[in-house]
């Protein structure tokens, strides 16, 4: 199958559209989420370490100084400081998800339990029901002519 006829496979079973909402929204979370780690987060943070700020943590490799010529050589530093903040930010993100997904789980099993009448069982479910109902009907009865013929 050429790359084109695969493409037009791909786009029309709807996974593109899926894949865009998804880029979409996950854009729009991100938000969500840098607003919840960098305003409702790190400040109790930053108050339980008696306002140290990780970014602004490293370790000098050489310090700054100024040449005989007049010109100023930086400071050489690695800046582990930073790392630590993207990583509280990616485990306060990684929880958020976590309990976003976990409520989404909750919310669909509640939606496909059949045996909840505040909850209307989607169509598929019901034809599924009704559908092994008539396999069994039709198990049984099967059972009763062999049993009869013998």
């Amino acid at each position: 199958m050429g790359l084109i006829q695969e493409f037009k496979k791909f786009a029309v079973k709807g996974n593109m559209v899926d894949i865009a909402i998804g880029v979409i929204i996950g854009a729009a979370f991100q938000k969500v989420i840098d607003v919840l780690v960098k305003q409702v987060m790190m400040p109790p943070l930053t108050l339980l370490t008696d306002g140290v700020n990780f970014e602004d943590k490293q370790i000098v490799l050489r310090e700054a100084y100024t040449q005989a010529d007049g010109t100023n050589v930086e400071v050489v530093s690695i800046g582990y400081g930073e790392l630590i903040s993207v990583f509280i930010d990616f485990f306060i993100i990684a929880f958020v998800v976590f309990i976003v997904m976990k409520l989404m789980n909750a919310l669909k099993a509640k939606s496909e339990d059949e045996n909840n009448p505040t909850v209307e069982t989607p169509k598929e479910i019901q034809l599924m029901a009704r559908m092994n109902e008539l396999l069994e009907e039709q198990n049984r009865i099967l059972k009763e002519k062999t049993i009869r013929r013998e």
